[in-house]
Formats: structure tokens, C-alpha cells, sequence
């Protein structure tokens, strides 16, 4: 049994997390809020200057643009962005993972990583008029940078506490996090909501908001990068580029490694099947609020702050429960939950603000803490000295096949000329999960991975 892991101060603990705190301005302001809407407005530009009358304000707007030579709906051209942006990182985070472990240069990879991130998130604030192509660039490196900096944000949880304190460690970030991606709305709202009194047109205040996104990403980084530290020594001397050549061989180690876990795997698939879900509800929220219930931009945006708020207190919340009935009880209440909130979503009537803001609230409460205690969980299944490999998988899990859900969302609503139908078949994700979350025995996937128990799980 490993026992040894897990040893940090409190400075450092508080340090790590904070890179949530920095880096949920990107899930929170940019890719929910803002650049769904943002971009498919770009997008139906530049279809109108092309000569197509496209009809109508509201709904799916049936016009087409030019998607790598392929027409699509430009109301579509979103679901598709994130799902070549989300394919992409199946390539690069295991290979970020392998570089990490066989440097242990974590921090300074995070650094790298978080910083393109922010630089190509600032830069969003040149897309305007027509030009969604630029768009589409700046958000797959962003999108790419922000999943590598988490593969190597993740893979310092088992190296700062042990088995025990490290789900309320967990919960703890995606608390913070959801609490910073708050406050950055906030934020934002100012900027977008007081854009008359500022002289700012609207697409002046969203590209505002996408600049100031990128500039708390980078400046909040500074903190986790002044307080972690290394943690284990480096697994090999190769230097420059045969770091990335001897990271292409450790991955493919860890590939035929992993086999050796198959309860492990069996973890990450059902664990990928539920994120999936999580992610495609967060992605297309506002997209829906506004194309299929018709409601106000503004009203949209105050629903998001809600759902932040209520994150923190939900990922506090899933911490006490998990240190009571266990994580993986405590995963598959919050798994009921999500199929309960998409059906909401589903029934609920065109111009139904206090009902969107409700399903809002219901997101707030799961979101975090079945998140939070997925990543904890899984850091006590993967061996030592290998965290970044590992969550680098995990990350493909959650971000590399997150591609399936936006893309039957975009399939289904480009098919049905509307997102209600849409909508209802991310619960697939969600039921097909949380089956086979039931039937992973955690317990036996921490002994076979040489680690020490929790008490409970």
C-alpha cells in the first residue's frame, strides 16, 4: 500500500485552490455565458452578408455557412466548434500527462498552460463583424490550454493530502471555483448590462468581457504558482525535445499500464458518460434559454450568476454528505438530480423566467460537488507517480468524448429545427452513467491500485 502521499502545508492547499478560483472564468463567463451566443451571432452575419435571408430574431436560424468546406446551419456552428475543439484535447492531455510526470515540472507546466489559455481568451475580444473563423481558432487553443493546465492542476490533489482529507480538498476547489467564476460575472454583468451608460455597443461590451476573462485567468494564476511546490522527483534526464519524444513513449506505457486497472477504466467509463451530460447542460444552457424559451440575454446572465452562487454552497454541501454516506453514494443522489433537472428543462413553457431560474438553482447544487467528488475519487484510484498520465485519461474522459453530447445536441436540433427535443437527450448520458458508476467496486479499485483506503468511500 502507498501511504506516503499527501503531505503539503496549509499555504500550499490554499494556493492549489485557487487555480479553480482563476481558471472557472473560462468555463463560467466565456464558454456559458457569452461565446455560445456570441459566436452563433458572428456566425449569422456573416450568413446574412452572404446574400441568404435568414428569418427571424428567435429560434433556430435557418441559414448556412461554410464549416471547413462543409454548409452548416449557423445556429449550429457552436456544437460543432466544441466538438473539433474537445477532439483535439484527446491528442494533446495525454501527452501533456506523460511530459508532467516524467519532468514532475508540474508547476511550471501549469504556468505554460494557463497563461496561452488566458493570452488566447483575452484575444477573443478581435472577433467581431463576420469573422467567427477567428473565433473558431481562439477557442480551440484556449479550449486546449485550459484542459492541459486542469490535467496538471488535477495531478497535485494526491500530492497535498491523504485518502481521507482529499474528497473535502476537492470540494473545497470547485467551491472556490464557482465563488470566482461568480465574482468575475459580476464582473462582466457590470460591463454587459451598464453598456449604454458606458458608450459600449453590445458586441463592444461581450468583447470587453472576453478581454477582462483572460486577464483574471492570468492574474489569479500568479497565486497557486507562487505556493505549489515539487512534490517528487523526475522520472527521467531527457531535456528539450526529447522530453516530448519520451513523453510520446511514456504514454504509450501508461496506455498498456492502465489494462492492469480495469476497475479503473470501468470508473472512467461510466464517469465520461455522466460528464458528458454535465458538460453539454453547460454548454448549451443559454443557447436554450434564449433560441427555445425566448428569454432575455440579461435574464439568461442572471441565471448563470445564480447557478455560481449556489455552486459554492453546493460543493460545500456534496463534502459534508460525502463524508457521511460516502462519495460514491453521494455521486450517484447528485446523478437523480441531473435527469430530474433536464426533464424540467424539457417541460418548462417559452417566457418562463422563474422556471429557468429554478432549473438554474438545481444546476448550482449538483454541478460542483458531483464534479468535486469524481476528481477525488478518482485520485484514489490511480498508482503513484503516475497522477498526471492518469488525469490526463481523465480528462479525455471528461472533455475528449464530451464531444458526443453537443454533437447530438446539434444534430438532433439541426434534424428538428428546434433545441426542446434536444434537450432531452442528454439524459441518456446521465442514466447510462450512473448505471454503471453503481456497479464499479471503489474499494477494490484503490487496493489494485496499491493505495491505502479511505474510511470511507
Amino acid at each position: 500500500m502507498t501511504s506516503g502521499r499527501g503531505t503539503s502545508t496549509a499555504r500550499e492547499r490554499t494556493g492549489w485552490v485557487f487555480y479553480d478560483w482563476a481558471s472557472q472564468v473560462f468555463q463560467t463567463s466565456v464558454i456559458t455565458v457569452f461565446l455560445a451566443l456570441y459566436l452563433t451571432g458572428v456566425a449569422e452575419a456573416d450568413a446574412r452578408a452572404s446574400g441568404q435571408a435568414c428569418p427571424g430574431e428567435t429560434g433556430l436560424v435557418d441559414c448556412d455557412v461554410s464549416l471547413l468546406g462543409v454548409p452548416v446551419a449557423a445556429g449550429s456552428v457552436y456544437g460543432y466548434l466544441v466538438s473539433i475543439a474537445t477532439l483535439l484535447q484527446v491528442v494533446v492531455l495525454p501527452i501533456a500527462g506523460a511530459i508532467a510526470d516524467r519532468t514532475q515540472d508540474k508547476r511550471r507546466m501549469l504556468a505554460l498552460f494557463a497563461f496561452i489559455g488566458a493570452a488566447a481568451t483575452a484575444a477573443l475580444a478581435l472577433v467581431a463583424g463576420t469573422n467567427w473563423q477567428l473565433g473558431f481558432v481562439l477557442f480551440v487553443v484556449a479550449n486546449t490550454a485550459y484542459g492541459a493546465s486542469i490535467v496538471v492542476y488535477y495531478a497535485f490533489l494526491p500530492e497535498l493530502v491523504g485518502p481521507d482529507e482529499r474528497d473535502a480538498l476537492s470540494a473545497r476547489g470547485w467551491a472556490f471555483g464557482y465563488l470566482g467564476g461568480g465574482l468575475a460575472l459580476v464582473l462582466h454583468l457590470v460591463v454587459y448590462l451598464g453598456r449604454d451608460s458606458l458608450g459600449l455597443s453590445e458586441s463592444a461590451a461581450v468583447r470587453i468581457c472576453f478581454l477582462l476573462a483572460g486577464v483574471w485567468w492570468a492574474v489569479f494564476t500568479l497565486l497557486p504558482l507562487r505556493r505549489l511546490r515539487r512534490h517528487q522527483p523526475p522520472q527521467g534526464g531527457k531535456q528539450g525535445r526529447a522530453v516530448l519524444t519520451a513523453g510520446f513513449r511514456q504514454l504509450g506505457s501508461t496506455l498498456r499500464e492502465a489494462r492492469r486497472f480495469p476497475l479503473t477504466l470501468a470508473f472512467l467509463a461510466a464517469y465520461l458518460l455522466f460528464a458528458d451530460g454535465i458538460n453539454t447542460v453547460a454548454q448549451i444552457a443559454g443557447l436554450y434559454g434564449e433560441r427555445e424559451l425566448l428569454l432575455p440575454r440579461e435574464m439568461l446572465i442572471a441565471t448563470i450568476l445564480v447557478v455560481q452562487f449556489v455552486a459554492y454552497g453546493g460543493a460545500v454541501l456534496h463534502g459534508a454528505a460525502a463524508r457521511r454516506f460516502g462519495a460514491k453514494r453521494t455521486v450517484l443522489a447528485s446523478l437523480v438530480g441531473w435527469s430530474v433537472i433536464v426533464g424540467c428543462a424539457y417541460l418548462l413553457a417559452p417566457g418562463n423566467a422563474i422556471g429557468f431560474l429554478m432549473v438554474g438553482a438545481g444546476i448550482g447544487v449538483v454541478i460542483g460537488g458531483t464534479l468535486a467528488l469524481t476528481r477525488s475519487l478518482f485520485s484514489q484510484m490511480v498508482p503513484a507517480g503516475r497522477e498526471a498520465e492518469y488525469f490526463a485519461l481523465y480528462e479525455v474522459g471528461e472533455r475528449g468524448t464530451s464531444w458526443l453530447g453537443p454533437l447530438l445536441f446539434a444534430v438532433i436540433a439541426d434534424a428538428t429545427g428546434s433545441f426542446r427535443p434536444a434537450i432531452v437527450s442528454v439524459l441518456v448520458f446521465f442514466v447510462l452513467g450512473g448505471v454503471g458508476l453503481a456497479f464499479v467496486p471503489v474499494r477494490r479499485a484503490i487496493r489494485a491500485a496499491g493505495n491505502e483506503e479511505p474510511a470511507l468511500v
